[in-house]
């Protein structure tokens, strides 16, 4: 019975290990999403994304006594909070790149137009003089 209960206990100590590994990783991609390092937070994403994996598949495997339960909740309800912030951070984030693609976009289209004109002469009216002393 001892065996069965140690075995219990490091399975119930490695799916808390595993959530606390998420929010250290959360935590992680919320500094980097604070100082604007977007490429390195996708990076951290892969990492995020493995530790959700595991964690599904040991919370199909463990139970969890109630103290457990507890501490499980406690960091689950950390990691929703930075999970937040950072989906927050990351809308913020496309807005800004929209409105960036936006203004490029008409700038583009600026350009296309008058572009043709600049090679006629700079100073509207000059083809009519030139015809005119011609």
């Amino acid at each position: 019975m001892a065996a069965s209960t140690t075995a219990h206990d490091n399975a119930q100590q490695t799916l808390l290990d595993t959530y606390a590994a998420l929010l250290d990783s959360v935590m992680h991609m919320h500094q980097l999403a604070d100082k604007d390092q977007w490429a390195e937070l996708i990076d951290q994403r892969t990492h995020y994304v493995l530790l959700v994996e595991k964690l599904r598949e040991l919370d199909a495997s463990v139970t969890l006594d109630a103290a457990a339960q507890q501490h499980k909740a406690e960091l689950l309800e950390a990691i929703l909070e930075q999970d937040v912030e950072i989906r927050r951070q990351l809308i913020a984030r496309r807005d800004e790149l929209g409105r960036l693609i936006n203004v490029s976009q008409r700038q583009r289209s600026l350009h296309r137009a008058y572009a043709p004109q600049q090679g006629r002469g700079s100073v509207p009216g000059d083809d009519d003089q030139m015809s005119r002393s011609s």
